[in-house]
């Protein structure tokens, strides 16, 4: 993108306070005439400024986007250890502190949420509990975990990873994601309230009484979804599983190959050639 064009967002950097004392910056584009915000979420062990690429393609459509700092990864006041850790309950209470700063910064937008990998599921479980935030739901490369709804021969395999996991974490007091080449540094709880939905396809939360599934079926909005044909991180099968959970008003799922994307169409290298994503999701 020319920096002439990069020139014309206002680029922000915002603090974030949860209740519970973390802290982060939410970095920020915003066009000159802005038609729409998006409160963006990054996949696991992804800090938010490796996504800078796709907010500029995406202010160049008149999209105002937020991208969220997630707890433990760069800007973020805290690092996963066997002395700090936390689950899905405060990473959505930190969505929901940073959904409250792009409500004060753009008060008169139309609003979406959405996410990469983990972090759109993570949006969508925001939409949950806070069903009237948003009036969209923006996934790519995002699929519920669920084994089954995997294909073989992952569906065979991934239960094991999904109980070997959440243990690395548990013994070692976090997990050692850098070590293993699996997201980052990851806090035990993280990983222990993914691996649940995991096996079960069925969204919880450690300390948050609440039926997340029961609470996805009340998002009525617009959901707009790439899966990306080379991914076997979130394949087809498992995006769709997880855009069954809600029953939104109109729903788009669309599959890019490499000769669509103009990369490789696996699970992160979109984030460098955004602009086949940014130009679907805000067309």
């Amino acid at each position: 993108m020319p920096s002439s064009d990069i020139a014309s967002f206002s680029c922000l950097e915002l603090p974030v306070a949860s209740p519970d004392g973390h802290r982060a910056c939410l970095l920020a584009r915003i066009p000159a005439a802005p038609q729409a915000s998006l409160l963006w979420v990054p996949a696991l062990g992804v800090a938010a400024k490796h996504y800078l690429p796709f907010a500029d393609a995406l202010a160049a459509h008149g999209v105002a986007v937020f991208l969220h700092e997630w707890r433990g990864n760069g800007s973020s006041n805290l690092r996963a250890s066997r002395a700090c850790d936390w689950g899905y309950r405060e990473l959505l209470e930190d969505i929901a502190a940073s959904a409250t700063v792009v409500a004060a910064t753009a008060p008169e937008l139309p609003r979406i949420v959405g996410g990469h990998s983990l972090g759109g599921q993570l949006a969508g479980l925001h939409l949950a509990l806070h069903p009237q935030a948003a009036s969209a739901l923006w996934l790519v490369a995002s699929a519920a975990p669920y084994f089954r709804a995997y294909p073989a021969p992952s569906r065979w395999w991934l239960p094991l990873a999904y109980r070997f996991l959440p243990w690395l974490a548990r013994v070692n007091g976090s997990l050692p994601g850098r070590w293993i080449r699996f997201a980052g540094n990851e806090a035990r709880g993280v990983m222990a309230d993914w691996a649940r939905s995991a096996l079960s396809g069925r969204y919880a939360a450690s300390g948050l009484d609440v039926d997340l599934d029961a609470a996805m079926a009340q998002f009525h909005g617009e959901a707009r979804a790439i899966a990306l044909r080379d991914d076997w991180l979130a394949p087809p099968t498992a995006t769709g599983f997880l855009l069954s959970k809600f029953r939104p008003a109109r729903t788009e799922l669309a599959l890019f190959d490499a000769a669509r994307l103009g990369t490789c169409a696996d699970h992160f290298a979109w984030m460098k050639q955004p602009d086949a994503v940014a130009d679907f999701l805000a067309g």
